[in-house]
């Protein structure tokens, strides 16, 4: 998977994703950006709460349940000190329809355990490289 991430000016970036969907991030005023979208650290949370959004509508779909409304509120709690990463994530579920606590339950515990991949990087060691310009370093 490859993202292009292109600078728009003052503190703003804007992904441009292989689905061909875009979504532009920046800094809030007090951090020298204009608030033209939102956060790169914002945006973590959210596709947190998506992917395992996804797997658990999958999840409970393969268990022949319907979910009628679905939403959730993640929250994260962050270092002091710099990289200021996330030490803490919180995710609150809200499901309507027929179902059985227990099986909700199974499904949020297969999501954060073992397949949302988005938590499962945040708890990752991540091998990371660059280059500039060319250049491997």
């Amino acid at each position: 998977m490859k993202v292009d991430v292109i600078w728009k000016g003052n503190m703003a970036f804007q992904a441009d994703a292989p689905s061909g969907h875009r979504v532009m991030m920046d800094a809030q005023p007090k951090a020298g950006g204009e608030n033209r979208g939102p956060s790169p650290m914002e945006t973590l949370l959210a596709a947190a709460g998506a992917c395992s959004g996804i797997d658990i509508v999958m999840i409970l779909e393969r268990m022949r349940l319907r979910v009628d409304a679905f939403s959730m509120e993640v929250s994260g709690e962050r270092a002091e000190d710099h990289p200021r990463r996330f030490t803490r994530v919180h995710v609150h579920y809200r499901l309507e329809g027929d179902l059985p606590p227990e099986k909700v339950r199974r499904a949020v515990e297969l999501s954060r355990d073992k397949y949302c991949s988005v938590l499962r990087s945040l708890n990752a060691e991540v091998t990371t490289s660059f280059s500039i310009n060319g250049v491997e370093y």
